[in-house]
């Protein structure tokens, strides 16, 4: 009635299961049977059915090498395209007065608010460049007016005090037309070095004149007073102050502009100097009308170094009564990213 191997102890159990097994306790263990192999199957799966047939792998990686150089050339594209500019406004300088005192007793350096929103409205980084002073008694330094025109990428020379006549080396008729000759050295130099650099310059009024200045050219100290035939180019009215301009043949200016009604239109013109003997390899972009008298000039040995005699940031972008001189803007800013490097 009870089944038999119930009764066996824990020691017998373990003998039998042994003997089941087929091994013998008494005999020594021989050598383990051969375990069977797992197949590669990396090396028997067919290759996926979206690459070429006959595909190699050295074709696929000479493939994935060309494909990661033109992802690296289109980022390095967008970059490039995208980089804002950082262009450069000379300041203007008021000289400390005598018997005052706060900031009039001080040298000042600043720029017109209207001139570094004109260039920003292009999206573009203003940057006010200072003078420089390496042999300063208080804080010398060893940065040079060289090294902005390496860094930023274009130049603009603002307008202000007369372009003093001893720097076209000449004397002054009157003593309130003796200009500001330790700002006319800054800018000098400045205007060389990023002309040197291959920048592009773009002057505004008394920048205009610098311009012809630097390239020996010499100017009218007063224009009522030398011509006075020519109408009224400075007003109380400043920037209500308005006459007509025309472009002469060959003008660059012209094509920005389109046809304009007998070739002329309205800017906003304050100056009492102008430009009188062109300097070298200078020409002529603009004249008033009807007096003639020079508006705006080109230096040809450079890529863009032009001068305004009127002043485009008192002008609304899209505006209709007076020109809209984004166009130039425009070209200034263009010649600035082509000639950054």
């Amino acid at each position: 009635m009870f089944n038999t191997d119930s009764t066996k102890t824990p020691a017998a159990a373990s003998e039998a299961a042994k003997e089941d097994a087929g091994t013998d306790p008494a005999k020594p263990a021989g050598p383990a049977a051969p375990k069977a192999r797992t197949p590669d199957r990396r090396s028997t799966d067919p290759a996926p059915r979206y690459l070429k047939e006959n595909d190699t792998a050295l074709g696929l990686a000479w493939r994935v090498v060309l494909a990661r150089l033109r992802a690296m050339r289109d980022k390095a594209g967008r970059d490039f395209m995208r980089r804002t500019l950082r262009i450069g406004i000379s300041a203007r300088i008021f000289h400390p007065e005598a018997g005052s005192t706060g900031l009039r007793s001080k040298k000042l350096q600043y720029l017109e608010e209207s001139i570094a929103q004109w260039v920003m409205s292009r999206d573009v980084l203003v940057f006010m460049i200072p003078t420089v002073n390496t042999g300063g008694l208080l804080h010398p330094s060893n940065i040079t007016l060289r090294h902005y025109a390496r860094h930023l990428d274009g130049l603009v020379l603002q307008g202000g005090a007369d372009v003093a006549p001893l720097t076209y080396s000449e004397t002054a008729v009157r003593p309130e037309w003796s200009g500001d000759r330790a700002r006319d050295v800054y800018e000098l130099e400045l205007l060389h070095e990023f002309v040197e650099a291959g920048k592009p310059v773009l002057g505004i009024c008394r920048g205009c004149q610098l311009i012809n200045v630097a390239f020996g050219g010499t100017l009218y100290q007063d224009i009522a007073s030398d011509v006075p035939d020519a109408i009224e180019h400075v007003s109380p009215r400043y920037d209500k102050q308005r006459h007509s301009i025309s472009f002469p043949k060959g003008s660059s200016l012209a094509p920005l502009f389109g046809k304009q009604e007998e070739g002329r239109t309205l800017v906003n013109s304050i100056h009492h100097q102008a430009v009188k003997d062109l300097g070298a390899d200078i020409t002529v972009e603009a004249v008033s009308q009807p007096d003639n008298m020079v508006e705006a000039i080109r230096y040809q040995r450079a890529r863009f170094v032009m001068g305004l005699q009127w002043h485009p940031e008192f002008h609304s972008a899209g505006g209709t009564d007076l020109l809209d001189c984004t166009p130039i803007l425009d070209t200034f800013l263009r010649a600035a990213r082509e000639t950054r490097f």
